[in-house]
């Protein structure tokens, strides 16, 4: 077997160097725009050597990140804090269809998989309120959980929190423990929203 002394160099297949105005054939790759994930391996740029070697020279894998987070990634078991996809109840992926609600079972998976084409071009194009304001994926599941409109105000806001804390907390709901789940998911939607631009 013959073995290149660059690893990684692909070679005979004719791409040119992504880099500008750069006349060589590109035989090493590197990370594209879209980054590897659920819809497949991502896209790719394709380098000669010169170029491969300065975009490695300034590729910052830090870059974007915390403090904190930089420290996590450092941290000799960064990614043992949780199960792997596979050994997690639900395989990494949201709850399990209500078979009941489907004569087939294919239209549950269909419309599972509406449901993640849709969170994907939520999240390419976030919904806007009235007001102009972009409305986070985090907000959005926030308002889910308060079963608030997108348009809300801090008046609605404080007005459904009021009442939900009514409902669930056991000082008010005659000391049924059973809501405490949902209580605090009350608690930390309200806290998110409060803090939002949105209802500044």
């Amino acid at each position: 077997m013959k073995h290149d002394r660059f690893h990684g160099r692909v070679q005979g297949r004719g791409r040119p160097c992504d880099w500008p105005d750069c006349p060589n054939e590109g035989e090493f790759r590197a990370p594209g725009a879209r980054a590897p994930g659920f819809d497949g391996p991502g896209d790719y740029r394709w380098f000669c050597l010169d170029h491969i070697r300065a975009f490695n020279a300034g590729y910052d894998y830090f870059a974007g990140m915390s403090p904190e987070e930089i420290w996590e990634a450092q941290s000799p078991i960064h990614g043992w804090a949780s199960e792997a996809r596979a050994f997690r109840p639900t395989a990494g992926v949201d709850d399990a269809p209500r078979w009941a609600d489907y004569a087939d079972p294919l239209e549950a998976i269909s419309a599972r998989a509406r449901g993640f084409a849709k969170a994907r071009r939520e999240a390419a194009n976030p919904p806007q309120r009235a007001d102009g304001r972009i409305v986070t994926p985090e907000e959005r599941r926030a308002l889910t959980v308060l079963d608030l409109p997108l348009d809300a105000d801090r008046r609605q806001l404080r007005e459904r929190y009021s009442e939900l804390v009514r409902r669930y907390h056991p000082d008010r709901n005659g000391g049924d423990r059973s809501f405490e789940t949902k209580l605090m998911q009350v608690i930390e939607a309200y806290q998110a929203l409060r803090k939002a631009a949105a209802f500044s």
